[in-house]
């Protein structure tokens, strides 16, 4: 990058000449975590723009560099017209994580020692009354399990592990870069032991060395009222054992419910229709109507038409989380006949000769097989 290639600094910034050191370095933290490389992957544009707001820092949070920048310019800063043999691909880097790590107390602390178990995820059936009213159902699974013969340690018993030769037992390898900020010191996991800090001279037999064995297991959950289908329950410390004495992971259960052609569920609310006869509708009726439960009886007052819905309230599902139950809606359907006697028919024309209700005549076919089915009757 040439001197005269390099724009303001200060605008690269967007702060003005007279910035203070806190509100220059507040400049770059907002500019840097907007153009890194790592935000904007793929985006040449954006990681050179990166590179130039990144140099500007590094120039105008040196009291001597600034003054001279701001005496003499770019030429007053970057010797023979180049930027000081800055190293973009290897100091950019650095400086950033630097900067930041120093501003977030040291970022994120690897974890050391065994590593826990992954997670794992099942699959159980329940009925609609179990997930309503709650169950304690077996589940059998397949999981890796803590190694008894070695309890997880890895090693064959009557021997021990050893500290790693290549990281002294610390779990991690450091190494020491140079930066525009000095030294810059990265901490991985040892490769030789995962991390651990230890070598098996001698693995277990029964487990190879890893701690853990797969084995079939079989245990029982409670699975609390109101659960819907889809659902998840979470088991801590029920999952996979961790490798080498590690803890046990997650064991996540979903939740297939089995629908009830009965009912139809919404929330903890539950809709069911009945069927009434067409007589029945416009006289009224009593009816019993299936619940969770015990049948309830349902009024149907004379004159009820369909769509109608009655409201029983707190007979439906137990609420998940607090105390109570949703309601059961009862929904009411007019069922009209579409086969009926010779003297049904003739009931029905005189009722509507009654009310005044304009009916389709019989035909000819019809009033024969009419008169068929009175001379039979």
């Amino acid at each position: 990058m040439a001197a005269n290639d390099i724009g303001d600094l200060y605008g690269l910034l967007e702060v003005a000449p007279s910035a203070s050191d806190e509100e220059i370095k507040s400049a770059y933290r907002k500019k840097a975590r907007e153009l890194h490389p790592d935000a904007n992957p793929g985006d040449a544009a954006s990681e050179a723009k990166f590179k130039e707001v990144s140099l500007a820092y590094e120039v105008l949070r040196d009291p001597d560099r600034r003054a001279r920048y701001d005496r003499y310019g770019p030429e007053g800063v970057f010797a023979g017209g180049a930027a000081a043999g800055f190293d973009f691909d290897a100091g950019l880097g650095d400086l950033f994580e630097a900067f930041f790590s120093s501003a977030t107390g040291g970022g994120r602390a690897r974890r050391r020692g065994p590593q826990p178990g992954a997670d794992a995820e099942v699959t159980l059936g329940l009925s609609f009354a179990e997930a309503a009213f709650g169950a304690r159902k077996e589940l059998a699974v397949r999981l890796p399990v803590t190694c008894e013969s070695c309890a997880g340690m890895g090693a064959e018993p009557g021997t021990e592990v050893v500290p790693c030769p290549d990281c002294q037992g610390t779990g991690e390898i450091r190494r020491i870069r140079q930066s525009l900020l000095g030294q810059v010191v990265t901490a991985v996991a040892c490769g030789r032991c995962q991390g651990l800090g230890e070598t098996i001279l001698h693995p277990c037999v029964s487990c190879r060395g890893e701690g853990r064995r797969m084995e079939d297991r079989s245990f029982a959950v409670e699975v609390p009222a109101g659960v819907e289908d889809g659902s998840t329950l979470r088991l801590a410390e029920r999952g996979p054992a961790g490798p080498r004495g590690g803890p046990n992971g997650s064991l996540f259960v979903h939740l297939g419910v089995t629908p009830d052609e009965r009912f139809e569920r919404s929330g903890d609310d539950l809709h069911t229709t009945l069927r009434v006869g067409m007589v029945a509708a416009a006289l009224g009726t009593q009816v019993e109507v299936q619940t969770l439960e015990e049948p309830r009886q349902v009024v149907v007052t004379a004159g009820t038409q369909t769509g109608h819905v009655v409201r029983l309230k707190g007979i439906g599902v137990p609420h998940l989380r607090g105390r109570g139950r949703g309601d059961l809606f009862v929904h009411v359907a007019v069922d009209t006949p579409t086969a009926i006697t010779a003297k049904q028919e003739e009931l029905l024309r005189q009722l509507a000769l009654e009310r005044g209700e304009e009916v389709s005549p019989p035909t000819a076919n019809e009033g024969m097989i009419s008169r068929i089915r009175s001379a039979f009757g």
